[in-house]
């Protein structure tokens, strides 16, 4: 190679580490469009059969301590409640075979799994129908979610999550604690694509650290409940409408990064810079927000 040819090029991307998410997405759009000669599957046709209801009971295993609890949902309709008698009950209903969800229970270590189906081509899920409801029983838990494009509806409060992560595709999710966690969370991890994700009652959550991150969508972090201690949140997007409700009366610290975002903020809030504070009482809530375009808004 010709040496005045051969000098390594800075890839200005590293400057706004929001777009080298979203940068990779594009990329392969813009190659879809212009590769005249590449072959894309058409959608196929998944021919259900009769739909089974699979009956879904893990007792509690023998454990002095948490409870490592993982599941793992494709595509369908994934819905989790308090009130199991057990560490979980409830039932899987889908119309495909190789969906039936497994079982595998290591020691302090449970894991529910949907089956795998095996594709073709680009699946066509209009006649599919896979949908897990289940209960969560008391016993302190240290959760794992990972699924794919789904929905769902989750109601935590009341149980007693150590440790809750949730990783997830494109997918349209409300996360609640409407009453308090019985234990203190260390951490809430969650990470989903291009998404509408609502997670509301985070201070009933009881948690350490929430680590939130996502793609194109728009995004919800409800503050609500009672804090018992201090909190600290840390959220990275892409192109997003982010909204942050923060009542009255609690003391916060929202720091903003990104220069391609529109950022509102209640009347009483102070502006410092990039900095913007609440005054209040009690435990404190300090956020830190990197978003690479879009709108951030804080509510009451």
């Amino acid at each position: 190679m010709n040496s005045r040819h051969s000098r390594r090029l800075k890839c200005p991307l590293r400057r706004f580490p929001m777009f080298r998410k979203i940068f990779p997405a594009m990329f392969i759009l813009a190659f879809l469009v212009t590769a005249c000669d590449l072959h894309i599957s058409l959608p196929i046709t998944l021919t259900p059969g009769p739909t089974v209801i699979d009956e879904i009971s893990v007792p509690l295993p023998d454990s002095a301590g948490p409870v490592g609890l993982s599941l793992a949902f494709g595509a369908g309709t994934l819905k989790l409640s308090p009130g199991a008698s057990t560490l979980v009950s409830g039932a899987a209903t889908y119309n495909i075979p190789d969906f039936k969800p497994t079982v595998t229970v290591n020691g302090s270590n449970v894991r529910i799994e949907q089956g795998n189906y095996k594709l073709t081509g680009i699946p066509d899920f209009s006649n599919i129908k896979n949908e897990w409801e289940l209960q969560l029983g008391a016993a302190p838990l240290d959760l794992t979610i990972e699924a794919g494009a789904y929905t769902a509806e989750y109601e935590f409060g009341g149980l007693a999550l150590t440790n809750l992560t949730v990783k997830d595709g494109a997918s349209k999710v409300e996360l609640a604690f409407s009453n308090p966690n019985q234990a203190e969370m260390g951490m809430l991890r969650y990470e989903t694509g291009a998404s509408n994700v609502t997670l509301s009652g985070l201070a009933n959550a009881n948690f350490a650290m929430l680590n939130f991150s996502g793609g194109a969508g728009n995004f919800t972090l409800d503050f609500s409940g009672e804090f018992k201690r201090d909190a600290s949140v840390s959220v990275e997007t892409g192109v997003s409408n982010m909204t942050l409700v923060i009542p009255a009366g609690v003391p916060a610290q929202l720091t903003v990064e990104g220069g391609l975002s529109n950022v509102s903020v209640p009347q009483g809030w102070a502006k410092n810079g990039n900095v913007y504070t609440q005054t209040g009482s009690g435990p404190a809530l300090t956020i830190l927000v990197e978003i690479g375009a879009g709108n951030l808004t804080v509510s009451r």
